[in-house]
């Protein structure tokens, strides 16, 4: 009998302090975020996606050799009289399906601000492998352009919205 009244009182005692956890959280502030419309913002050391500034790169080529996946293709300017090599790039590819997010190629970049850097965008939209090979020229937007095989031109990639777009927390 004495043993059934120890188990009927640990059993009510474990349950009185799982329900003084449950209150001691109920009046707490949320900490979630309502994800679609909000974001959280990483951390300064947060590798997101690579993005590259054409205006700023010299076309060296560091990145590109650094680069264990070799997911990076660029190549620079050509004067046209000359013929020879101008420290700007005609075009610098990523593709972002083969890289693995190390921080060697904006490690390698000699330039000051640095030309190839890791957002604090951590997600991206992709509906096939083509999307995600980026390009960046001379004149294209921050988040590159993609390659379109029907229209034989660059389009922008559909649903991309940068971390600096949308409403963040700390």
């Amino acid at each position: 009998m004495i043993a059934y009244f120890k188990e009927v009182f640990s059993g009510a005692w474990a349950f009185l302090q799982g329900l003084a956890i449950t209150l001691r959280y109920l009046f707490k502030p949320s900490i979630t975020v309502p994800y679609p419309t909000e974001k959280l913002t990483p951390y300064a050391a947060f590798r997101g996606i690579l993005l590259v500034d054409p205006a700023k790169c010299i076309a060296c080529g560091l990145c590109a050799k650094a680069c264990p996946s070799t997911c990076i293709s660029l190549e620079s300017q050509v004067h046209p009289e000359t013929k020879k090599r101008i420290p700007k790039p005609e075009w610098y590819a990523l593709d972002l399906g083969r890289c693995n997010f190390c921080g060697l190629c904006e490690a390698a970049c000699p330039t000051k601000p640095k030309s190839v850097w890791h957002s604090l965008d951590y997600e991206a939209v992709f509906s096939n492998r083509d999307e995600m090979v980026r390009c960046w020229k001379p004149g294209f937007p921050l988040a590159g352009r993609v390659w379109d095989p029907r229209k034989k031109d660059f389009k922008d990639p559909k649903g991309q919205i940068s971390v600096k777009e949308m409403r963040t927390r700390p």
